[in-house]
């Protein structure tokens, strides 16, 4: 499209993907890895495309996990329904926060004290209710989860006899989660949700995660690691064929478990100069 008048690529300037040349494309890899590895007097003399786009995809998904975790970060507010959908490609959780009127993201700690089991319907005498095909039927929420919403904070309130307790001394040590005003979240895998306590209506929530990096329109890896996926699709397509002598293989594992290795230095982004910085605020001695 031409250069600008200062001799940057007009191109980088037009839509909304600034930052993006860093990342290579998963069609772009899939290319690249055919031409350059598949064909006569090649390492893989034949290979269907389907099985390069297979082992690509699962590349990009093992790499995201430790070597080049692409986090992503989605805002709601959260409603008097406590909850949070979790994004479809959403992996782990790096962070909950809130953010205050300064604009501050204040930490939201997760509590292992609750869960949201299936509550079992019972008649007046106990007895289990099945449905009229003899199946059992179950409440929309359990009793569990109707109390640590009511709850204020998601904590249980304290008794007489628990603070008479707590001023003779008897309780000694303190969870983090349990002695903090932010709130705090527990995830409820079999809904796929994320349930807050009842002091979050209202406040605007981030959720910072890990994708699989497959689940968008456009899946992309960074550059610092593109040799890596290449081995990786190598050594994953000879390990797959019967007639590729096990030296071969052998050679390719150790060559996509160094590249990665090396993919994961780079992309470390270590600053020598925040270092130093932030130890500057630092009052005791670090030990080695």
């Amino acid at each position: 499209m031409g250069l600008l008048p200062n001799g940057t690529d007009q191109e980088y300037y037009n839509g909304d993907e600034f930052g993006n040349y860093q990342y290579i494309s998963l069609q772009n890899i899939i290319d690249n890895f055919t031409v350059s590895y598949v064909g006569e007097e090649k390492l893989i003399s034949k290979v269907k495309r389907t099985d390069i786009i297979f082992h690509a995809s699962r590349a990009i998904q093992e790499f995201n996990y430790d070597t080049f975790p692409i986090e992503e970060a989605l805002e709601i507010e959260v409603t008097s329904q406590l909850h949070f959908v979790l994004p479809r490609d959403y992996v782990n959780y790096v962070k909950l926060s809130w953010t205050d009127d300064s604009g501050t993201q204040r930490i939201i700690y997760p509590t292992s004290n609750t869960s949201n089991p299936k509550a079992i319907l019972q008649s007046g005498t106990g007895e289990y209710l099945y449905d009229a095909s003899g199946n059992l039927t179950f409440a929309v929420n359990s009793e569990t989860l109707n109390k640590f919403k009511d709850a204020p904070n998601g904590q249980s309130s304290e008794t007489q006899d628990n603070l008479y307790k707590h001023n003779r001394g008897s309780r000694y040590g303190l969870s983090p989660e349990q002695t903090q005003s932010n709130g705090v979240f527990y995830i409820d895998k079999l809904k796929g949700i994320i349930r807050f306590s009842s002091n979050m209506v209202g406040k605007i929530v981030t959720l910072s995660y890990i994708s699989d990096g497959v689940s968008g329109d456009n899946p992309k890896v960074p550059k610092l690691a593109e040799e890596a996926i290449y081995k990786y699709i190598a050594y994953a397509i000879l390990s797959s064929k019967t007639n590729v002598p096990e030296y071969v293989v052998a050679r390719y594992k150790k060559e996509a478990s160094a590249t990665r290795r090396n993919a994961k230095i780079r992309l470390s982004n270590m600053k020598t100069l925040e270092i130093a910085q932030v130890m500057r605020g630092k009052s005791k001695q670090i030990k080695h």
